[in-house]
């Protein structure tokens, strides 16, 4: 496996976005490069599936970067066409979002891409509502690019270049984007505006955005949750509730009225490094969140932290959950009774939190797509998205491209 120095044009860009990054990468940090590759069905046998540590997980595919085009990846998501039942994913990299029909497990077909709407970024965010992909990036005048993904029905020639259907410019680069899909409302944080706070904008006509205010009150926003809230707090049933990640705290903001957000209550923790991104239980009762660099800068395993929310005006701290390894948690994502955690280097890990009220916690699977190391550092698995009903995952590893991975029989 050939190692490369990282480019110096790769660490100005990670210095210039360190108020904000993901990153704190030193210039003597090699990353993998991968040759053009794609594998088909790997079975998890003996606990490797070929080269790649597992537990419980089948590798369906991968695809990796040199194939895409690209020198790094980030984040993943997923798109299923309601007419016709294919499952997509969709995958951010430094120069532009790819698109890849997973329906067929011996025949995944990259349908193509659509590049950065300004330059290359290290940082790309997408979320999908109503058949259209939103994009964002740190890349510099970016906006938000709106995809209509249903053009992914008649690609005649894989892979083709696309091009964004709408480009929405009320903010330049953007760290991330949530989106409420009961509400037709995206949240673009960590912008030049509202002091970095969620950035909102109506998108219940999906080719036209609209831009409809922010909050700025707690700063930056590095990523976040916007929910209608059902949970057990009758105070806020039926309200929107925006739940910030804000790198030194949590922020619970009512935005029902758009003119008006309103401060619900705000939440710190010992220990804290960089209040990075969470995920509420199905019940909405417990917030599970993930705080990137405490494992480096206070020497934790991968730590997880579980907020009760029962009372949104009085969240407390529940449980603390410990990993196996030393890797650093990125973003994670709940599915019934299971969390799915991207793990950097140790992978993606799935956790069990049948029993989190009663603060048993266990991890009963994973795919280490980074099988060198488990060390904390920013290599390998930046997100999963585990929510097709096929039950396959979606995993973006920043170095070795996309894979897709399905529990074993």
């Amino acid at each position: 496996m050939k190692k490369f120095l990282l480019f110096t044009l790769f660490i100005s860009v990670v210095l210039a976005c360190s108020n904000n990054d993901d990153f704190n990468i030193d210039s003597e940090e090699e990353i993998d490069v991968i040759p053009i590759t794609q594998t088909g069905n790997v079975p998890c046998e003996g606990g490797l599936a070929g080269e790649y540590p597992c537990n419980d997980y089948d590798q369906i595919g991968n695809i990796t970067l040199a194939t895409f085009g690209a020198s790094s990846g980030n984040d993943c998501w997923g798109w299923t066409d309601p007419d016709s039942g294919k499952e997509y994913a969709l995958m951010g990299l430094d120069n532009g979002t790819v698109f890849v029909d997973i329906s067929d497990d011996q025949n995944l077909v990259y349908l193509g891409k659509l590049p950065t709407a300004t330059v290359a970024s290290s940082w790309r965010d997408v979320k999908v509502y109503e058949n259209h992909a939103y994009i964002v990036s740190e890349a510099q005048g970016h906006g938000m690019q709106v995809f209509d993904l249903t053009r992914l029905r008649n690609v005649g020639s894989p892979p083709e270049t696309f091009d964004a259907d709408f480009q929405y410019t009320e903010f330049g680069n953007a760290h991330n984007i949530v989106v409420n899909e009961e509400t037709g409302f995206a949240y673009a944080v960590g912008t030049t505006t509202f002091s970095g706070g969620g950035h909102f904008v109506n998108i219940q006509n999906p080719k036209l955005p609209v831009a409809s205010g922010g909050h700025s009150a707690n700063g930056y926003t590095h990523d976040a949750q916007a929910i209608t809230y059902n949970g057990p707090d009758s105070d806020y049933s039926g309200k929107e509730i925006f739940i910030g990640a804000n790198e030194d705290r949590v922020a619970i903001i009512d935005v029902t009225d758009k003119a008006n957000p309103q401060e619900i209550s705000t939440i710190t923790y010992d220990n804290f490094s960089y209040t990075h991104q969470g995920w509420f239980t199905e019940d909405q009762q417990y917030f599970i969140l993930g705080d990137e660099t405490d494992e480096t800068n206070f020497g934790f395993n991968s730590r997880t932290l579980i907020f009760d929310f029962a009372d949104l005006d009085n969240p407390v701290l529940h449980d603390t959950y410990l990993g196996p390894t030393a890797a650093i948690d990125h973003n994670g994502y709940v599915l019934g009774n299971q969390f799915y955690l991207a793990n950097y280097t140790a992978g993606m890990r799935v956790l069990d939190i049948s029993n989190i009220e009663g603060k048993n916690i266990s991890e009963v699977g994973f795919f280490d797509t980074h099988p060198s190391t488990d060390k904390a550092d920013f290599n390998g698995v930046w997100s999963v998205y585990p929510f097709f009903l096929s039950g396959k995952i979606l995993i973006s590893d920043i170095n070795r491209g996309l894979f897709i991975v399905k529990k074993s029989n």
